[in-house]
């Protein structure tokens, strides 16, 4: 049975990648942060499959929680097939740089692409002695041509830094049957963010050109895709998955 590390993966985005990857037979290791209810109503509703879900505390800003992460998915799995690096901080009050502080571009750069650095450090000699693995970064919407983004610089700037990492583990990774590849959700919020697509057709939203909000199913899909072990002819790729929407422009 293969195994996935899924950070973040107890509510949100993550909690649908969570689902995904427990729907197709795998086990999963998944963190949470601050809002342990959410962790324990994950618990409840697969508590029929209580012996292929593992829930860890994880700050991915402190290297020493990461590292605690890999041991306990060692200890009680012994494999390490997917890592997806879902979580991340992210500051929603639209600020420009000159207004960030200190901490905060130190909090984003930490949590969006230090961490990945370490949990690379840590997960790829697993996957290299199982000659099997597949990585999932998240990105944005154009990440992959280095676009200024306003009001998000701190993120958008560690973000098109792991672009340019997700890439580089690409080419050098391939050998051992590891791929590495982004997915860029497009303006999925509130609800949405845990909701089906078939939910999501009931809904219309004239602000995306498919007509219908994104939802968690909507990256959770494409992340099993690109996971699947016969993927690994797309490797180094950077995923948009937007229903054409322009996210990084609606305030210029």
């Amino acid at each position: 049975m293969r195994h996935a590390i899924i950070t973040a993966g107890t509510k949100g985005l993550g909690r649908k990648v969570t689902e995904q990857f427990l729907n197709a037979g795998h086990s999963v290791t998944v963190t949470y942060l601050t809002d342990r209810s959410k962790a324990e109503e994950l618990l409840e509703n697969y508590a029929h499959l209580k012996d292929r879900i593992q829930v860890v505390r994880v700050d991915v800003r402190h290297k020493v929680e990461l590292e605690k992460l890999v041991d306990d998915t060692m200890n009680r799995f012994g494999r390490i097939d997917f890592l997806i690096n879902n979580a991340g901080p992210y500051i929603f009050e639209r600020k420009k740089l000159m207004d960030y502080t200190v901490d905060e571009w130190d909090s984003m750069i930490r949590g969006n692409l230090d961490a990945s650095f370490h949990l690379l450090k840590l997960t790829i000699p697993v996957m290299r002695q199982q000659n099997f693995g597949r990585i999932i970064h998240y990105g944005f919407q154009g990440a992959g041509s280095a676009p200024g983004w306003i009001y998000r610089s701190a993120f958008a700037a560690a973000k098109v830094g792991l672009v340019s990492l997700t890439k580089s583990i690409a080419f050098e990774e391939a050998e051992y049957g590891i791929t590495s590849n982004m997915i860029c959700p497009g303006n999925i919020t509130g609800q949405m963010k845990e909701a089906s697509i078939k939910e999501s057709r009931s809904n219309s939203d004239e602000s995306t050109p498919i007509g219908r909000p994104g939802t968690g199913e909507d990256i959770a899909r494409s992340i099993e895709f690109l996971c699947q072990e016969d993927s690994d002819m797309i490797t180094g790729t950077i995923y948009e998955v937007t229903g054409g929407m322009d996210v990084i422009h609606r305030f210029r």
